[in-house]
């Protein structure tokens, strides 16, 4: 959406520290802004445009991770695949921070932690450029009034659809079945199709390729409990 005078116009709204009420009580809410690259604040990203390949510095296939969480994973894959530009996306100040120190302390430059809402990071992602989306472990919102937090519904399918450039993928890890069997439900009659999944990952590997993977806390801590992590992979297929 643009308005009158040409301007990008956001959904997300990015608000400077003092106008918080109390800002000094959060220090990450400065520090994520201030520590520079991998850490990437709302605004930075606004004003760039959505031009990825100006804000790694070089043109490389974009992957993005919904939620990075403690930023294990990212950190890992980034390191794995440096022929990548990895994006994460997290809106708490804090995780941003923790990510981007692990980023650093890994010595990976191809990676940023971008702090924003994951239902909103369409208006800066580039439509069907988008080679490879990550869910690990999202919230499950389990009870049924809840239902409509689920990030893993048809609202998330279609954004899918949207994101991925043909032959992109999707690679979702969850410690709920069920929410693998809505999602599978949600996306049908959309243009994606599901190359694999696994009731249970320790017993029966990943659909993609183990070796191109990483165990996150989440799921390290459900294998303590001798509890199955499920995993879904779709794709958007190159041709119709």
């Amino acid at each position: 959406m643009q308005p009158n005078d040409g301007a990008p116009r956001y959904r997300f709204v990015d608000r400077e520290p003092d106008d918080y009420p109390r800002p000094d009580l959060n220090p990450f809410l400065r520090q994520h802004r201030e520590m520079g690259p991998p850490a990437l604040p709302a605004y930075r990203a606004q004003e760039a445009g959505g031009d990825w390949d100006a804000i790694f510095g070089r043109a490389a296939p974009l992957h993005v991770e919904i939620g990075s969480g403690n930023g294990f994973w990212i950190t890992h894959m980034a390191a794995l695949h440096p022929e990548w530009n990895m994006l994460g996306v997290e809106i708490r100040f804090k995780r941003v921070v923790m990510v981007a120190k692990k980023l650093q302390t890994a010595g990976v430059s191809t990676a940023r932690i971008l702090r924003y809402d994951a239902f909103m990071v369409e208006e800066l992602l580039p439509a069907a450029g988008v080679a490879g989306l990550y869910v690990n472990h999202p919230d499950p919102w389990p009870k049924d009034r809840h239902a409509k937090n689920r990030l893993l519904a048809r609202p998330f399918g279609e954004l899918v659809t949207r994101l991925l450039e043909p032959g992109g993928r999707l690679r979702i890890k969850t410690d709920g079945g069920g929410y693998i069997d809505e999602f599978s439900e949600a996306i049908k009659g959309l243009p994606l199709r599901v190359l694999g999944e696994s009731r249970d990952i320790a017993r029966d590997g990943t659909p993609w390729p183990d070796e191109d993977d990483r165990v996150t806390n989440y799921q390290r801590k459900f294998y303590e409990k001798g509890l199955p992590v499920y995993a879904l992979w779709v794709e958007k297929p190159a041709t119709p």
